[in-house]
């Protein structure tokens, strides 16, 4: 399987389409949670310009009137399509695909297909904080196999966790995050197929969330675990929301592998009257014809990543960043400052500038903070001189 690497696509940066003051007029969660002098580089939204793509098959939707229920493979089709080109992955078969609301409310849905309530689930913290959440409302067991110090999985400690959650019997599942948030670290093949060794070993069900996989950067190679040797009973939720900013255009997609199929067709019909068929025709856009958009975005943010490693070195030298190779969030260790478990409340308090807390994160997630590289250079150098501001303050205070 070899990855096509991206193009240079000649589009212009998204991330530089508009200023500070054309986005606050934005109503979604990003700009509204916290108040107008608060800036905001917390949770999952992107300061984009939208694909053209994508505004001409909503506009045309809305003006054709298109707005019933979804139907058609056309989205499992669009992906298939992506998968085989970016990834050099032919295996996603549009027959063992299924539309769901979203990547998390899939995530349940084939925890339901493989496991009962009270049965266990491995995650692999510090982790994207709804893997507690929507893992302990669908009721079932939380079992953390924490990463290694460097940011990847360790196996021997999955091994022990896999072993922990098969004892006694009953079904077991491990929801992987896939490239991995917080960290953006990608799992190798030889990792992927390590760990469908241990899952066929303990009779553990392997639900992969790849929701990020179409944010890699430079030669960094994707790997869907559904491609790996031994992959084969596992169950895989993507979606074009994230590469592509569409969190409000709801849809994702259940993949099955070749002998999970029968586990996916148990999945019940009306899980498929949640997505948004606006939000499907949005998503199919994107992966089948704003693929140039991506790369100008690829670019844009790796030299975002650049320019925080500068920018942290210069007025945060004790802040510890390492960038990862995949997704537009930075996981900053910030317990060199002396901020507390929570440095995000400090920068928030002190220098108006909203990260997302590691606490919620899980093991491993005191003292860090999540930001959000996704936005213009200018508000990410702003961003960063409010929190050192915020340090120097918290400091006067502590005195």
């Amino acid at each position: 399987m070899t990855r096509i690497p991206h193009d240079t696509s000649g589009e212009p940066n998204p991330l530089k389409a508009f200023s500070l003051d054309q986005l606050r007029r934005r109503t979604s969660m990003k700009w509204r949670t916290y108040p107008e002098d608060v800036l905001p580089v917390w949770v999952a939204e992107m300061d984009v310009a939208p694909p053209g793509p994508v505004v001409r098959a909503v506009t045309e939707a809305m003006e054709s009137g298109d707005t019933g229920y979804p139907a058609g493979t056309a989205y499992a089709e669009a992906l298939a399509a992506f998968a085989d080109k970016r990834w050099g992955w032919s295996g996603l078969a549009v027959e063992r695909t299924a539309i769901v609301p979203d990547v998390m409310l899939g995530v349940v849905e084939m925890l339901r297909l493989v496991t009962g309530p009270g049965d266990p689930v491995v995650i692999n913290p510090p982790v994207y904080p709804p893997f507690y959440d929507f893992t302990r409302h669908a009721e079932r067991r939380v079992v953390e196999a924490r990463l290694g110090t460097d940011g990847r999985l360790d196996l021997d400690v999955l091994e022990r966790a896999f072993r922990e959650a098969t004892t006694g019997g009953g079904r077991a599942a491990y929801l992987l995050c896939s490239p991995h948030n917080p960290t953006g670290t990608v799992h190798t093949a030889e990792e992927l197929t390590a760990v469908a060794a241990l899952a066929e070993r303990y009779g553990v069900r392997v639900v992969a969330d790849e929701i990020h996989a179409p944010l890699v950067f430079g030669g960094t190679r994707f790997v869907p675990y559904l491609s790996v040797p031994g992959g084969e009973r596992g169950l895989s939720l993507m979606s074009a929301s994230k590469a592509w900013n569409l969190a409000g255009l709801k849809a994702a997609l259940a993949v099955a592998g070749p002998a999970a199929g029968d586990d996916l067709a148990r999945m019940p019909e009306v899980v498929g009257h949640g997505p948004s068929h606006v939000g499907i025709l949005a998503h199919t856009a994107a992966l089948r014809d704003a693929t140039g958009w991506l790369d100008a975005l690829l670019d844009g943010l790796d030299a975002n990543r650049r320019l925080l490693t500068a920018l942290l070195a210069e007025q945060l030298p004790a802040v510890r960043y390492r960038p990862g190779d995949a997704t537009y969030l930075a996981w900053l260790d910030c317990r060199n400052l002396g901020l507390g478990d929570d440095p995000a409340e400090a920068f928030l308090r002190h220098g108006r500038v909203a990260l997302t807390g590691g606490p919620p994160f899980g093991a491993g997630g005191a003292g860090h903070a999540r930001l959000n590289l996704a936005t213009s250079p200018e508000v990410l150098t702003e961003a960063v001189r409010r929190m050192a501001a915020a340090v120097r303050a918290a400091g006067g205070a502590r005195a």
